[in-house]
């Protein structure tokens, strides 16, 4: 089992490194007074940190807020931790977001990604050297967060956070053992389209 505080750690951990998110996600800490360990160093058992966190990830992404990318986010999800075979992560589809429709080639399926990217076909004109960076130090034994993934069932799962470490997965072909959180609802609606 795991745990929306867990959930909310693993997202902001993931969103640190990212060249996208991480940048807004340090000055909201700074704004609010917190460290980088707070992120770093998730102390699940610190009910003011994973309140500090919630708040974290309402500012930047609106979490709990019905906003952004959490617009109609159920509010009751089991959350549970996994391993995902290469044949489940390949399973894995992108957020229905036009970057990553075009990345794909419409699928939103990682493996057609991967296959573009390799083939040197860009979304949106947008560089693919962070994928490949990202697939070379997993090749080198780097460890990534875990994947957020969600859907009514685990067997139809959409990615929430970690798109583009699951696209540097598949470009290596999808290790065994790929890491992740699974949160399920019946209401996950439009997440699990």
């Amino acid at each position: 089992m795991s745990s929306e505080d867990e959930m909310v750690a693993c997202f902001l951990r993931g969103e640190l490194s990212s060249r996208r998110f991480g940048r807004n996600l340090r000055s909201q800490l700074a704004a609010a007074g917190q460290a980088e360990q707070l992120l770093t160093r998730p102390d699940l058992s610190d009910a003011g940190a994973n309140v500090a966190r919630r708040a974290l990830l309402a500012a930047t992404r609106g979490y709990g807020e019905n906003r952004d990318l959490f617009e109609g986010f159920p509010t009751q999800v089991a959350w549970t931790r996994a391993l995902l075979s290469a044949d489940e992560a390949a399973a894995v589809r992108y957020l229905e977001y036009s970057y990553w429709v075009e990345l794909s080639g419409g699928s939103r399926r990682p493996t057609d990604a991967a296959a573009r990217v390799k083939a040197g076909l860009r979304a949106f004109d947008v560089s693919n050297e962070p994928f490949v960076d990202a697939a070379r130090a997993l090749v080198s034994g780097e460890r990534f967060p875990p994947l957020i993934l969600v859907g009514e069932r685990r067997d139809n799962l959409v990615c929430l956070e970690g798109h583009l470490r699951l696209t540097a997965y598949a470009l290596v072909g999808f290790p065994t053992g790929v890491e992740c959180l699974i949160g399920t609802a019946p209401t996950m609606g439009r997440w699990a389209r």
